[in-house]
Protein backbone atom coordinates (compact mmCIF):
# COMPACT_ATOMS: atom_id res chain seq x y z
CA UNK A 1 0.00 0.00 0.00
CA UNK A 2 1.11 3.57 -0.62
CA UNK A 3 0.01 4.77 2.81
CA UNK A 4 -0.82 3.31 6.18
CA UNK A 5 -4.55 2.86 6.76
CA UNK A 6 -6.10 5.24 9.25
CA UNK A 7 -9.72 4.20 9.73
CA UNK A 8 -11.48 5.33 12.89
CA UNK A 9 -15.20 4.61 12.42
CA UNK A 10 -16.23 2.43 9.47
CA UNK A 11 -14.42 0.73 6.61
CA UNK A 12 -15.93 -0.71 3.44
CA UNK A 13 -15.32 -4.34 2.53
CA UNK A 14 -13.59 -3.48 -0.76
CA UNK A 15 -11.27 -0.99 0.92
CA UNK A 16 -10.37 -3.53 3.59
CA UNK A 17 -9.78 -6.27 1.03
CA UNK A 18 -7.28 -4.06 -0.79
CA UNK A 19 -5.32 -3.55 2.45
CA UNK A 20 -5.50 -7.09 3.77
CA UNK A 21 -1.75 -7.73 3.47
CA UNK A 22 -0.70 -4.56 5.28
CA UNK A 23 1.76 -5.52 8.05
CA UNK A 24 0.17 -3.18 10.58
CA UNK A 25 -3.37 -4.47 10.06
CA UNK A 26 -5.06 -6.72 12.63
CA UNK A 27 -8.56 -8.15 12.29
CA UNK A 28 -10.86 -9.15 15.13
CA UNK A 29 -13.91 -11.34 14.62
CA UNK A 30 -16.31 -10.29 17.37
CA UNK A 31 -19.32 -12.39 16.43
CA UNK A 32 -21.46 -13.14 19.47
CA UNK A 33 -24.58 -15.19 20.03
CA UNK A 34 -27.61 -13.20 21.26
CA UNK A 35 -28.37 -13.73 24.98
CA UNK A 36 -31.45 -15.79 24.11
CA UNK A 37 -29.61 -18.10 21.67
CA UNK A 38 -29.94 -21.84 22.47
CA UNK A 39 -26.22 -22.39 21.87
CA UNK A 40 -24.03 -19.75 23.55
CA UNK A 41 -21.01 -21.04 21.63
CA UNK A 42 -22.61 -20.74 18.18
CA UNK A 43 -20.57 -17.67 17.20
CA UNK A 44 -17.24 -19.28 18.08
CA UNK A 45 -18.24 -22.36 16.09
CA UNK A 46 -19.16 -20.15 13.14
CA UNK A 47 -15.74 -18.49 13.35
CA UNK A 48 -14.08 -21.91 13.11
CA UNK A 49 -16.09 -22.63 9.97
CA UNK A 50 -14.98 -19.46 8.18
CA UNK A 51 -13.68 -15.96 8.93
CA UNK A 52 -11.67 -13.17 7.36
CA UNK A 53 -8.09 -14.29 6.69
CA UNK A 54 -5.87 -13.63 9.69
CA UNK A 55 -8.70 -12.64 12.04
CA UNK A 56 -8.48 -13.45 15.73
CA UNK A 57 -11.66 -14.37 17.58
CA UNK A 58 -12.66 -11.82 20.24
CA UNK A 59 -15.06 -13.55 22.61
CA UNK A 60 -17.69 -11.22 24.05
CA UNK A 61 -17.94 -13.07 27.36
CA UNK A 62 -14.27 -13.94 27.81
CA UNK A 63 -12.35 -11.09 26.15
CA UNK A 64 -14.73 -8.13 26.02
CA UNK A 65 -16.38 -8.58 29.43
CA UNK A 66 -15.74 -9.93 32.93
CA UNK A 67 -18.73 -12.08 33.83
CA UNK A 68 -17.38 -12.51 37.37
CA UNK A 69 -18.60 -8.98 38.19
CA UNK A 70 -22.42 -9.37 37.92
CA UNK A 71 -23.18 -6.41 40.18
CA UNK A 72 -22.14 -4.21 37.26
CA UNK A 73 -24.55 -5.77 34.76
CA UNK A 74 -24.48 -8.71 32.38
CA UNK A 75 -21.35 -7.60 30.50
CA UNK A 76 -19.10 -5.61 32.86
CA UNK A 77 -15.86 -4.32 31.46
CA UNK A 78 -12.86 -6.56 32.12
CA UNK A 79 -9.93 -5.18 34.05
CA UNK A 80 -7.67 -2.98 31.92
CA UNK A 81 -4.64 -5.20 32.52
CA UNK A 82 -6.45 -8.30 31.28
CA UNK A 83 -7.61 -6.55 28.12
CA UNK A 84 -4.17 -5.02 27.53
CA UNK A 85 -2.63 -8.49 27.77
CA UNK A 86 -5.15 -9.84 25.28
CA UNK A 87 -4.44 -7.04 22.83
CA UNK A 88 -0.76 -7.92 22.99
CA UNK A 89 -1.58 -11.56 22.28
CA UNK A 90 -3.47 -10.41 19.19
CA UNK A 91 -0.43 -8.44 18.03
CA UNK A 92 -1.98 -5.04 18.63
CA UNK A 93 0.22 -2.11 19.62
CA UNK A 94 -0.36 1.67 19.43
CA UNK A 95 0.64 1.71 15.74
CA UNK A 96 -1.74 -1.04 14.63
CA UNK A 97 -4.77 -0.46 12.43
CA UNK A 98 -7.50 -2.66 13.90
CA UNK A 99 -10.67 -3.63 12.05
CA UNK A 100 -13.43 -5.37 13.96
CA UNK A 101 -16.38 -7.16 12.44
CA UNK A 102 -19.25 -9.43 13.39
CA UNK A 103 -21.88 -11.33 11.44
CA UNK A 104 -23.56 -8.29 9.92
CA UNK A 105 -24.46 -4.91 11.37
CA UNK A 106 -21.83 -4.39 14.08
CA UNK A 107 -24.13 -4.73 17.08
CA UNK A 108 -22.97 -8.19 18.31
CA UNK A 109 -20.29 -7.31 19.20
CA UNK A 110 -17.98 -5.41 16.83
CA UNK A 111 -18.99 -1.98 18.11
CA UNK A 112 -18.29 -3.09 21.70
CA UNK A 113 -14.72 -4.06 20.76
CA UNK A 114 -14.34 -0.78 18.84
CA UNK A 115 -15.39 1.18 21.93
CA UNK A 116 -13.10 -0.77 24.25
CA UNK A 117 -10.07 -0.13 22.07
CA UNK A 118 -10.92 3.56 22.04
CA UNK A 119 -11.19 3.46 25.84
CA UNK A 120 -7.61 2.19 25.85
CA UNK A 121 -6.57 5.27 23.87
CA UNK A 122 -6.32 3.42 20.54
CA UNK A 123 -7.69 5.64 17.78
CA UNK A 124 -6.94 3.53 14.71
CA UNK A 125 -9.84 1.11 15.03
CA UNK A 126 -12.84 0.75 12.73
CA UNK A 127 -15.82 -1.52 12.22
CA UNK A 128 -16.34 -3.34 8.92
CA UNK A 129 -19.54 -1.79 7.58
CA UNK A 130 -21.98 -4.60 6.89
CA UNK A 131 -19.77 -7.13 8.65
CA UNK A 132 -19.11 -10.63 7.41
CA UNK A 133 -22.32 -10.51 5.38
CA UNK A 134 -20.94 -7.64 3.28
CA UNK A 135 -17.58 -9.39 2.91
CA UNK A 136 -19.25 -12.55 1.65
CA UNK A 137 -21.62 -10.65 -0.63
CA UNK A 138 -18.58 -9.12 -2.33
CA UNK A 139 -17.10 -12.57 -2.87
CA UNK A 140 -13.93 -12.02 -0.87
CA UNK A 141 -11.90 -14.93 0.51
CA UNK A 142 -12.34 -16.54 3.91
CA UNK A 143 -10.15 -18.83 5.98
CA UNK A 144 -10.61 -21.58 8.55
CA UNK A 145 -7.10 -21.14 9.98
CA UNK A 146 -6.80 -19.44 13.36
CA UNK A 147 -3.73 -17.21 13.74
CA UNK A 148 -1.33 -18.11 16.52
CA UNK A 149 -1.53 -16.16 19.76
CA UNK A 150 1.51 -13.92 20.02
CA UNK A 151 3.86 -13.46 22.95
CA UNK A 152 4.21 -9.72 22.49
CA UNK A 153 4.09 -7.15 25.25
CA UNK A 154 0.76 -6.08 26.70
CA UNK A 155 -0.79 -3.00 25.14
CA UNK A 156 0.66 0.08 26.90
CA UNK A 157 -2.53 1.66 28.10
CA UNK A 158 -5.54 1.40 30.37
CA UNK A 159 -9.23 2.24 30.21
CA UNK A 160 -10.12 5.91 30.40
CA UNK A 161 -12.69 5.52 33.16
CA UNK A 162 -13.87 9.11 32.70
CA UNK A 163 -15.53 7.90 29.48
CA UNK A 164 -17.55 5.25 31.34
CA UNK A 165 -20.71 6.26 33.19
CA UNK A 166 -21.96 4.44 36.29
CA UNK A 167 -25.41 4.18 37.86
CA UNK A 168 -24.83 6.95 40.39
CA UNK A 169 -24.05 9.41 37.63
CA UNK A 170 -27.32 8.44 35.95
CA UNK A 171 -29.25 8.91 39.21
CA UNK A 172 -27.82 12.41 39.61
CA UNK A 173 -29.24 13.44 36.21
CA UNK A 174 -32.73 11.92 36.44
CA UNK A 175 -34.40 15.31 36.85
CA UNK A 176 -32.92 16.72 33.64
CA UNK A 177 -35.07 17.12 30.55
CA UNK A 178 -35.10 14.11 28.18
CA UNK A 179 -32.54 13.89 25.40
CA UNK A 180 -29.30 13.23 27.24
CA UNK A 181 -29.84 9.47 27.80
CA UNK A 182 -30.37 7.34 24.67
CA UNK A 183 -31.37 3.67 24.94
CA UNK A 184 -30.50 1.39 22.01
CA UNK A 185 -32.79 -1.51 22.92
CA UNK A 186 -35.74 -2.67 20.83
CA UNK A 187 -38.85 -0.58 21.30
CA UNK A 188 -40.92 -3.30 22.93
CA UNK A 189 -38.28 -3.85 25.61
CA UNK A 190 -37.86 -0.12 26.22
CA UNK A 191 -41.62 0.36 26.55
CA UNK A 192 -41.82 -2.49 29.06
CA UNK A 193 -44.07 -4.70 26.93
CA UNK A 194 -41.67 -7.67 26.99
CA UNK A 195 -38.38 -8.52 28.68
CA UNK A 196 -36.79 -11.76 27.45
CA UNK A 197 -33.46 -11.30 29.24
CA UNK A 198 -33.53 -9.15 32.37
CA UNK A 199 -35.81 -9.63 35.41
CA UNK A 200 -37.76 -6.36 35.08
CA UNK A 201 -39.14 -4.66 31.97
CA UNK A 202 -39.03 -0.94 31.28
CA UNK A 203 -36.45 1.82 31.07
CA UNK A 204 -34.64 4.49 33.06
CA UNK A 205 -37.02 7.45 33.58
CA UNK A 206 -36.38 10.18 31.04
CA UNK A 207 -34.46 7.97 28.61
CA UNK A 208 -35.20 8.29 24.89
CA UNK A 209 -35.42 5.16 22.75
CA UNK A 210 -33.26 4.82 19.65
CA UNK A 211 -33.39 1.16 18.53
CA UNK A 212 -30.08 0.31 16.88
CA UNK A 213 -31.81 -0.78 13.68
CA UNK A 214 -32.61 2.87 13.00
CA UNK A 215 -28.89 3.49 12.48
CA UNK A 216 -28.89 1.14 9.49
CA UNK A 217 -30.16 0.73 5.97
CA UNK A 218 -29.82 -2.62 4.24
CA UNK A 219 -27.47 -3.84 6.98
CA UNK A 220 -25.07 -0.90 6.76
CA UNK A 221 -24.84 2.42 8.54
CA UNK A 222 -26.84 5.26 7.05
CA UNK A 223 -24.94 8.18 5.50
CA UNK A 224 -23.35 10.55 7.99
CA UNK A 225 -25.61 13.50 7.13
CA UNK A 226 -28.75 11.42 7.64
CA UNK A 227 -27.54 10.08 10.97
CA UNK A 228 -26.59 13.57 12.07
CA UNK A 229 -30.05 14.95 11.35
CA UNK A 230 -31.81 12.10 13.16
CA UNK A 231 -29.54 11.97 16.19
CA UNK A 232 -29.34 15.75 16.58
CA UNK A 233 -33.13 15.80 16.75
CA UNK A 234 -33.03 13.28 19.61
CA UNK A 235 -30.39 15.21 21.53
CA UNK A 236 -32.35 18.44 21.23
CA UNK A 237 -30.59 21.15 23.23
CA UNK A 238 -27.93 18.78 24.56
CA UNK A 239 -24.43 18.77 23.12
CA UNK A 240 -23.05 15.35 22.10
CA UNK A 241 -20.56 15.38 24.97
CA UNK A 242 -23.47 15.67 27.42
CA UNK A 243 -25.09 12.51 26.07
CA UNK A 244 -24.98 8.99 27.49
CA UNK A 245 -25.89 5.84 25.59
CA UNK A 246 -27.15 2.61 27.12
CA UNK A 247 -28.82 -0.69 26.21
CA UNK A 248 -29.33 -3.96 28.07
CA UNK A 249 -25.74 -4.68 29.07
CA UNK A 250 -23.41 -2.17 27.42
CA UNK A 251 -23.00 -4.00 24.10
CA UNK A 252 -25.48 -2.60 21.58
CA UNK A 253 -25.13 0.83 23.22
CA UNK A 254 -21.74 0.95 21.51
CA UNK A 255 -23.50 0.65 18.15
CA UNK A 256 -25.32 3.88 18.96
CA UNK A 257 -22.06 5.48 20.07
CA UNK A 258 -20.52 4.49 16.73
CA UNK A 259 -23.49 6.00 14.88
CA UNK A 260 -22.98 9.26 16.76
CA UNK A 261 -19.30 9.21 15.82
CA UNK A 262 -20.09 8.54 12.15
CA UNK A 263 -22.51 11.47 12.30
CA UNK A 264 -19.79 13.77 13.58
CA UNK A 265 -21.46 14.02 16.99
CA UNK A 266 -18.47 13.02 19.07
CA UNK A 267 -18.14 12.98 22.84
CA UNK A 268 -21.00 10.83 24.15
CA UNK A 269 -20.23 8.27 26.86
CA UNK A 270 -21.47 4.75 27.60
CA UNK A 271 -23.38 3.63 30.69
CA UNK A 272 -21.58 0.29 30.81
CA UNK A 273 -23.93 -1.42 33.28
CA UNK A 274 -26.97 -0.32 31.27
CA UNK A 275 -30.39 -1.80 32.06
CA UNK A 276 -29.05 -4.99 33.65
CA UNK A 277 -26.81 -2.93 35.92
CA UNK A 278 -29.59 -0.46 36.74
CA UNK A 279 -31.71 -3.32 38.06
CA UNK A 280 -29.07 -4.41 40.58
CA UNK A 281 -30.52 -1.87 43.03
CA UNK A 282 -34.26 -2.30 43.52
CA UNK A 283 -34.59 1.26 44.83
CA UNK A 284 -33.79 2.73 41.42
CA UNK A 285 -36.89 3.91 39.53
CA UNK A 286 -38.29 2.11 36.50
CA UNK A 287 -40.54 3.63 33.85
CA UNK A 288 -42.76 2.00 31.24
CA UNK A 289 -44.92 3.27 28.40
CA UNK A 290 -47.93 1.18 29.40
Amino acid sequence: MSADPNWTTLVDAAVLAAALQHPQLRLLDARAAPPTAPDPHAARKAYAQGHLPGAYYADLDQDLAALSRPAQGRHPLPHSAAFAKRLGEWGIDPHTQVVVYDAADGSMAAARAWWMLRLMGHGRVAVLDGGLAAWRAAGFAESTESPAVRDGAAYPGSFDTAEVVDAEQIVQRLQQAPGWLLDARAGERFRGEVEPIDPVAGHVPGAVNRPLGLNLRDGRFKPAAELRAELSALLGAYRPEQAVVMCGSGVTACHLLLALEVAGLSGARVYAGSWSGWLQDASRPVATCA
